[in-house]
């Protein structure tokens, strides 16, 4: 593997409003909100479970551009095809958009044009002119446009933010075991990008630099991938996202001036390690504290779906906004043309 020079990263200019722009237009809603689900693959079908579940959610129904599927979804949950996503649009106040990330831009303008809220799956776009254009069109209207950046709505992610002051270091992994889905794209967008999101939203600060690395091991594309961020403040970031492992992993470590802080996203799981107020033990030293807490039973994909309701009908700012979604792929963006330009392949010796 080949380690290459950092690279310098800032903030573009971005067309649009600031952010709030004209705020998010409040509509008056019926007792339910009318929604949708645009695609209804393997992550498609999961929006359509918690629209069904949900209470303030009427499902109007479903498509997807593979009518066999869709039909299949529509018989499954009771609820409508429609063959044209025009006929969808007109029928609802806001949807989902589950559909292969190279469609978000042409099916997201879409969808926004009709005036319809969106939830639109990560990452935004593949490009960041096309996520600009999105943003511009939903500030434009006055609508929702949130990225499902699940991982967000992780409690013990949330409880996590709440712990923040002043982290030094903040160490990721995410890894998986080898599937075909997703292999279309870089592990930088299938995986990293999650743990980006994160650590830009609780990092108060630019990203200043970048030195990333990777490899390809199955697939034609960057199969591992290592990244370390350095933020104008000085907080530094190290990241590693696999799909070639032997175990799954979801972790994140912080080090800040009064304490360690582990979150197993996977289990939903964090503890807080720090010295114990006025406690030394027979050495002397201060003791060290560590206090766990759980969130069994929690359902994040659940969460970002109400968050996302609740900021349809209460006119509010997303959690996850389009610019969040955007800063995470302008810096996956930079990661994946920096392994590009160093060694991403396997060095065999004979």
């Amino acid at each position: 593997m080949c380690a290459v020079g950092g690279v310098r990263l800032r903030a573009a200019n971005q067309p649009g409003k600031a952010a709030g722009g004209k705020g998010v237009r409040r509509i008056v809603i019926r007792e339910r909100l009318r929604v949708g689900v645009v695609g209804v693959g393997h992550l498609g079908e999961y929006h359509v479970q918690k629209y069904m579940a949900l209470p303030q959610a009427e499902l109007v129904g479903v498509t997807d551009t593979d009518q066999r599927r869709a039909d299949e979804i529509s018989r499954r949950y009771g609820t409508a095809n429609y063959g044209d996503l025009d006929d969808l649009l007109g029928r609802v106040d806001a949807v989902s958009l589950a559909v292969p990330t190279e469609h978000h831009h042409a099916v997201g303008r879409r969808i926004l044009a009709a005036g319809v809220h969106a939830l639109i799956e990560k990452p935004i776009t593949y490009d960041l002119a096309h996520a600009d254009e999105l943003i511009g069109l939903a500030e434009d209207r006055g609508l929702v446009l949130q990225v499902g950046h699940v991982e967000r709505f992780n409690p013990a992610v949330v409880e996590m933010s709440g712990m923040l002051e002043g982290p030094i270091f903040i160490e990721s992994h995410r890894m998986n075991l080898f599937t075909t889905r997703g292999t279309d794209v870089d592990v930088v967008l299938d995986l990293m990008i999650h743990d980006l999101d994160i650590i830009l939203h609780v990092v108060p600060a630019e990203v200043q630099e970048v030195h990333a690395v990777g490899l390809s091991v199955i697939t034609s594309q960057t199969d591992i991938a290592n990244v370390r961020i350095i933020f104008e403040n000085g907080t530094v970031g190290n990241l590693t996202a696999s799909r070639v492992s032997n175990n799954m992993l979801r972790k994140i470590r912080i080090f800040q001036p009064d304490a360690y802080i582990s979150v197993n996203c996977a289990k939903r799981e964090i503890s807080r390690t720090e010295l114990g107020r006025g406690q030394r033990g027979a050495d002397g030293f201060p003791q060290i504290v560590t206090r766990k807490k759980s969130f069994p039973g929690s359902d994040p994909l659940a969460d970002q779906i109400a968050a996302f309701l609740a900021a349809v009908r209460d006119g509010t700012a997303p959690v996850v906004s389009g610019r969040d979604g955007r800063r995470a792929l302008q810096v996956a963006l930079a990661i994946i043309d920096q392994i590009k330009e160093g060694c991403g392949h396997f060095k065999r010796i004979r």
